[in-house]
């Protein structure tokens, strides 16, 4: 178990590292920033987009919280979409979810209760949007696994349809939005879905499974899933 005074140690290796390798870096640091992404994702800590896509600092802009929602009361994302689009002109937003995410699992078994239920009211409704299609699947992990497939999408047409996103596209900006879910058994982003200016909002389709449950896979030969089974 890392204690928080190994936390502050690492931190400093982490900067004698860097300015070991460019003097300057933290230097251009102050210089401002002007990232091509902003990450919508999980607050899951076994999920870190920066070093899972090995992004350096000053590259991404990050927004994280309980199930990767998008909620458009929200003042803190909100504020966030629009320096990021309008400011700082990102091309590429990604909302990302995941495997054996907690926020998912709670909305499709009802089990969330207090501010963790207030927090998942939208992605209960996710849930009640797409109950036929999640509910046909074989099993809770199948189910767990569709929801949060088509809550990336959902998600991702409720960042299209926000007055920055909007204003970009009428503008012809070059911005595009990404629908993408990450699987922590081998530590692979599985692409699903992309939106543009040309995108009818109304008509986005749901997205193919990606997310094969662990017996699927092991039935499939997958050599992660098996040597771990094997073990």
């Amino acid at each position: 178990m890392r204690t928080y005074k190994q936390l502050l140690l690492a931190n400093q290796a982490w900067a004698t590292e860097l300015t070991d390798e460019r003097a300057d870096f933290f230097a251009q640091q102050t210089a401002g920033q002007c990232p091509e992404f902003l990450w919508i994702g999980s607050s899951d800590s076994r999920v870190s987009p920066e070093q899972m896509t090995q992004t350096p600092p000053g590259d991404m802009l990050l927004h994280r919280n309980m199930a990767n929602l998008v909620k458009h009361d929200d003042h803190n994302l909100m504020a966030l979409i629009e320096h990021a689009v309008t400011t700082l002109k990102v091309r590429h937003i990604i909302v990302c979810g995941h495997y054996g995410c907690v926020g998912s699992t709670a909305a499709v078994t009802g089990t969330a209760t207090g501010s963790m239920a207030a927090w998942l009211d939208t992605a209960r409704q996710v849930y009640e949007d797409h109950r036929e299609d999640i509910d046909a699947q074989d099993g809770q992990e199948a189910r767990v696994n569709r929801f949060v497939e088509v809550n990336v999408r959902d998600q991702l047409v409720n960042l299209a349809r926000t007055a920055p996103v909007q204003q970009a596209f009428a503008a012809g900006a070059e911005l595009f939005l990404h629908g993408w879910v990450y699987d922590i058994r081998d530590g692979l982003i599985r692409p699903m879905m992309e939106i543009d200016a040309a995108t009818p909002l109304d008509a986005v389709p749901r997205p193919e499974r990606v997310l094969l449950t662990t017996e699927e896979r092991i039935a499939a030969g997958d050599e992660v899933l098996v040597a771990a089974t094997t073990r």
